[in-house]
């Protein structure tokens, strides 16, 4: 399976499908498409609405890898359910937690 992230220069740009509205905030595993994409699957309380379900996004992965949530911001796809999410730092430190969190999470 391809990675859900790519490294970029000061972090990581993380692939994500959102299901807003979804009844809890929570990272479901990696999953891959049709045409050989992987990204992270999560699901948010917040509806998509003047942003809600973004910050809720943003909120969420940040605490999954245990980073500030500034950290971690909406890069591409706001409107849609498939994202990019930006995730700045030690590059080498984000990859070995993202790694962690596809394990934990069913990958």
């Amino acid at each position: 399976m391809p990675d859900f992230f790519r490294t970029a220069s000061g972090g990581a740009d993380v692939f994500i499908r959102l299901t807003p509205r979804g009844g809890a905030d929570a990272i479901e595993g990696v999953e891959e498409t049709a045409d050989g994409r992987a990204h992270l699957k999560a699901r948010v309380r917040a509806a998509p609405e003047k942003g809600a379900a973004n910050k809720a996004l943003e909120k969420l992965l940040a605490h999954a890898l245990g980073i500030p949530k500034g950290q971690v911001s909406v890069a591409s796809g706001a409107t849609a359910r498939l994202k990019t999410l930006r995730v700045t730092g030690d590059e080498g430190d984000i990859v070995r937690k993202l790694r962690a969190l596809a394990a934990s999470s069913g990958r």
